[in-house]
């Protein structure tokens, strides 16, 4: 009960003065999307967020609400600067009332907006459903996942026609061509629902997603994100996801889930030494506290040095990291993860090395009691257990 009143508080706290406001609206201030004096305002907090200085970011975007009253755009600006707080670990439930008080803000004033604009309100009304919607799938809770979804879908298809209107209606777009045609591939028992869905294009969608990353304003940093993501993991084009990691690590250098893709990139393509260094500064940011720097950083850049220094051949160096990372991994739950797994292959392998075959007999055999049974790390664990 008392999570409900505090809910509820929350929600009317946000709400509030948004309603007092809601009255003040101005006929010229109903196509911000299109205003570059806007976009003047907003580009120094929208680089704070992304670079995670999260409270000087906000009190930007606070101005802007002052500024343009009754507008989704200043609630979604303020919603991203905390969904940017959940990003570099989705364990973190910290953030998810206030973010889910400013979408369903967003969603209240794109609605009054879409009474004398409708492009721009349908814009709003998709964004603040598909952030919401993706915050509620990373919970599992699915069923509100789907229709928070269903509400995105249909907002996007009233969009669609008018990008000559301004190219942030581009980037659902993009995310719908490319999904709806991955899905497809990758879930065949979903295939007979998608036909009430129109057909994807995944090159149509990459190609959309790169117009708007190089002409959007508000959405051009989440083009890249998710165009990084989808070229290195989705269509395995290392080089092409590299390039724009390293882009967005350059432009926010502070940024913790951009640093942590680009390093792991760079350590699946065995540039080993520019990983050595960046893993140890992110290590000494987690030490210190920086904004966005916590254990799920930790577990892949101390993983990412234990297996440099095994390589070398620098034992005692390498099996301090794999054991930091376990240490990491153990505080936010995260032993089920691969890293995790075969950080114990790994110190299995240095203590044959050494001599101690029971130290390893004890690793191999935690390994094949934890693993899924279909994990290749315990495929490798029994293996290395008969060899011996």
């Amino acid at each position: 009960m008392n999570k409900v009143v505090k809910n509820i508080t929350l929600f009317l706290v946000i709400l509030f003065p948004l309603v007092s406001e809601a009255q003040s609206y101005d006929s010229s201030r109903y196509n911000l999307l299109q205003n570059p004096f806007v976009q003047i305002e907003a580009t120094e907090a929208i680089n704070a967020m992304y670079n995670f200085e999260f409270e000087k970011s906000k009190s930007h975007f606070e101005y802007l609400k002052y500024r343009y009253p009754g507008h989704p755009l200043p609630y979604l600006l303020i919603g991203l600067n905390y969904w940017w707080r959940i990003v570099p670990n989705y364990t973190n439930e910290e953030w998810d009332n206030v973010f889910i008080a400013y979408m369903d803000s967003t969603e209240l004033f794109a609605k009054q907006l879409k009474k004398e604009n409708e492009i721009e309100g349908a814009f709003f009304l998709a964004a603040s459903y598909a952030f919401a919607g993706r915050l509620y799938s990373e919970r599992s809770q699915y069923r509100k996942a789907a229709i928070a979804g269903k509400n995105s879908l249909k907002y996007l298809q009233e969009c669609r026609g008018h990008e000559a209107y301004s190219p942030e209606l581009l980037f659902g777009d993009g995310l719908f061509n490319y999904y709806a045609e991955w899905i497809r591939e990758n879930y065949p028992l979903l295939r007979p629902l998608m036909w009430v869905f129109p057909k994807g294009d995944k090159k149509k969608g990459i190609e959309q997603l790169k117009e708007v990353s190089r002409n959007a304003f508000y959405s051009r940093t989440e083009a890249q994100y998710y165009l990084m993501r989808l070229l290195a993991q989705e269509e395995k084009d290392i080089r092409g996801g590299m390039q724009v990691a390293e882009y967005l690590n350059k432009s926010y250098p502070n940024n913790a889930y951009f640093e942590r893709f680009y390093v792991q990139l760079l350590y699946q393509s065995g540039r080993y030494t520019q990983v050595e260094g960046l893993a140890k500064g992110m290590l000494t940011k987690i030490d210190s506290a920086q904004t966005g720097y916590e254990e799920n950083s930790g577990r892949y850049a101390a993983f990412f040095l234990g297996h440099i220094y095994q390589i070398r051949k620098k034992y005692e160096e390498s099996k301090k990291y794999y054991k930091m990372g376990m240490e990491y991994s153990e505080k936010i739950g995260a032993t089920d993860k691969g890293y995790y797994f075969y950080s114990l292959l790994h110190l299995g392998n240095i203590a044959e090395k050494e001599g101690d075959d029971e130290l390893a007999r004890e690793y191999y055999q935690r390994v094949k009691k934890i693993a899924d049974r279909n994990h290749a790390a315990r495929d490798q664990a029994k293996i290395r257990l008969k060899n011996m």
